[in-house]
């Protein structure tokens, strides 16, 4: 982040702590794709991922008030919409099904070969398959740290773990996703790096 960038996030914190209506049209302009793509790739359900933004959202005013001066505005967005996930998983003990979304995935670069377009297509997915097939704990990794570009730092504290233990839950969640993309008669492949560096 640039001092530009951060003297502005700085500026919106203050804002939003003040009741300023703009500023929380702003933020919410920012940010509120970047949580609603976050909260579908986790639910793989649109309905409780928008249920869930929702309440994000309302959280957002409730506790602005009492925001720190020094706050990161996506750290603590992605907080109160990954807790909110987890509380909606536990009260109602979810089970993982593997539901393709390949719809949210981000689109791929102005013009294209119609070859490109095809195996773009298809790696995306194949990855969104294979990203929705991982345990929770490692797609929220990957999805903070390839997608949302957290460093493993911030995602963690988003996790509320330690910074040692999200390295290990990327480098398991990169495995896991290499050894879903391999051919079935194949060693795993190393197109996970590729897709999430």
């Amino acid at each position: 982040m640039t001092e530009v960038d951060r003297s502005r996030e700085l500026l919106l914190v203050a804002s939003l702590k003040a009741g300023d209506v703009d500023a929380f049209e702003q933020v919410y302009a920012e940010f509120n794709p970047r949580l609603f793509n976050f909260l579908a790739r986790l639910c793989r359900r649109r309905d409780a991922a928008e249920d869930l933004l929702e309440e994000t959202w309302v959280r957002v005013v409730t506790h602005a008030p009492r925001l720190h001066d020094d706050t990161r505005l996506a750290a603590w967005l992605f907080t109160i919409a990954r807790n909110l996930y987890v509380s909606y998983c536990r009260s109602r003990m979810l089970d993982y099904d593997v539901v393709p979304l390949s719809h949210l995935w981000p689109s791929p670069p102005a013009d294209p070969s119609p070859f490109e377009m095809a195996a773009a297509g298809e790696l995306q997915r194949r990855v969104e398959t294979a990203l929705a097939t991982l345990p929770g704990t490692y797609r929220e990794a990957l999805l903070l740290v390839a997608l949302e570009q957290f460093t493993p730092a911030e995602a963690a504290a988003v996790c509320g773990v330690k910074q040692e233990a999200m390295r290990q839950r990327l480098k398991r969640a990169r495995a896991l996703l290499a050894d879903r993309l391999a051919p079935d008669d194949a060693a795993p492949v190393p197109v996970a790096t590729e897709v999430f560096p």
